[in-house]
């Protein structure tokens, strides 16, 4: 990977931090999410006629892809409803990268060198030490919360997998993207629309300010990932991806006012070794 794109990638981390850390402050995370889902997805159907559509090729990827994203929605609200978010956050996101490092070889042939596979064993271990809480023990989890989190980081890895292949295929990793974020938010607006009603999505839909700025940023961050995967091997992109814990970890201790303990000190400087060795593989 060349420098130029990794610093891309982590331009889109430092994004993907960003939008998380307003779906963190918020109130009622289900109502967080969906504004940024259906933000995200109004803000790319502007775009759309800016690009080619998708080549025919990539439309069984793009389709797999909502399929899922809904499903790791779905898992990942299961999780926080049955443990904790600091327990299952670890192990939803910490696993992922690993996980497609496996998939990547037998599926796409992309094995990582010793190097880059050290590099993402050091980050993965670095994001379950940015995780651990005074007092918790990330090794307690409650059973359900655990195949829930587990499920979610499974259906994390597929959507990247299945992503990478899909903006390869189609012609315009650009175009797939914007299309892939129409679709999620016409996939959440319904779901929404399901569960809160026609009032609840229509005060979502009025809202402006910050989850905007978190549609955009969302957007921006994984339209980035989806175009860098056409570039560079699929497992190191994710991997840098997941540095989105870094950003995230001195947003919550300077804006949310978390503290840093020794552990996350420790895990932070594991994710950026981890970071430098996938890229320098």
């Amino acid at each position: 990977m060349s420098l130029s794109v990794a610093l891309i990638v982590l331009a889109a981390a430092a994004m993907h931090a960003t939008w998380n850390a307003f779906v963190k402050a918020g109130g009622d995370r289900f109502v967080e999410v969906a504004r940024i889902f259906l933000f995200s997805g109004a803000l790319a159907v502007p775009l759309v006629p800016f690009f080619p559509l998708p080549a025919a090729a990539s439309l069984p990827y793009l389709a797999a892809s909502i399929v899922l994203h809904a499903a790791y929605a779905f898992c990942l609200i299961r999780a926080y409803e049955v443990g904790d978010m600091t327990q299952v956050y670890p192990i939803a996101r910490g696993l992922a990268p690993g996980m497609v490092a496996l998939m990547a070889g037998p599926l796409i042939g992309e094995v990582l060198s010793l190097r880059a596979s050290a590099g993402v064993a050091i980050l993965v271990a670095g994001l379950w030490m940015v995780s651990v809480r005074p007092g918790r023990s990330l090794f307690s989890v409650d059973r359900g919360a655990l195949a829930w989190a587990l499920a979610t980081a499974l259906t994390v890895a597929g959507y990247t997998v299945v992503d990478g292949l899909g903006g390869r295929s189609s012609g315009s990793a650009h175009a797939y993207s914007l299309w892939l974020f129409v679709c999620d938010g016409a996939v959440m607006a319904a779901v929404f629309l399901w569960r809160r009603g026609a009032g609840a999505l229509r005060q979502a839909v009025l809202s402006s300010g910050r989850p905007l700025i978190g549609g955009a940023l969302s957007l921006g961050a994984y339209w980035i990932a989806i175009w860098a995967m056409t570039v560079a091997p699929i497992a190191v992109v994710a991997t840098l991806r997941e540095t989105s814990v870094l950003f995230g970890s001195a947003i919550a201790m300077l804006w949310l006012g978390e503290r840093a303990s020794a552990a996350r000190l420790i895990g932070c400087l594991m994710i950026l070794l981890g970071a430098i060795l996938a890229r320098l593989g």
